[in-house]
């Protein structure tokens, strides 16, 4: 017993947990129109919640289908090591970037004036 199996072993069993979140997520946003988790930025959902609910719902739908693709593919041993380990690693790195994308578009830059007159409104 090597690290590497070790952390095969960790890669595969985190699949489990992640996939059962992210579709769990997509569920909320798609079926229970619970936006509570959608495009948050510094806990702060934006103010058309609405708008980017289908943008994060499709992103963990995806992230949760490629996972469930894998985990199935491992246990069959239908795919190789490379293979799926290669899947994981894109699958997790593009959802991180994808909803950082998402929340930074929701929460939109105010420069100058705009920023003033917006942090007047809230108080």
């Amino acid at each position: 017993m090597d690290i590497s199996l070790v952390i095969t072993w960790i890669l595969f069993l985190a699949l489990f947990p992640m996939a059962f979140f992210w579709l769990r997520r997509a569920w909320r946003i798609f079926k229970n129109n619970d936006y509570s988790e959608v495009a948050l930025k510094r806990g702060e959902p934006p103010s058309d919640v609405e708008k980017w609910a289908p943008y994060t719902g499709t992103i963990n739908l995806a992230a949760g289908a490629v996972a469930v693709i894998t985990i199935v593919g491992v246990l069959l041993a239908l795919l190789p090591y490379k293979t799926w380990s290669s899947m994981v690693g894109i699958t997790l790195w593009v959802k991180v970037f994808a909803d950082f994308i998402v929340s930074r578009q929701a929460h939109p830059f105010t420069f100058g004036k705009k920023k003033k007159a917006a942090e007047q409104e809230k108080s």
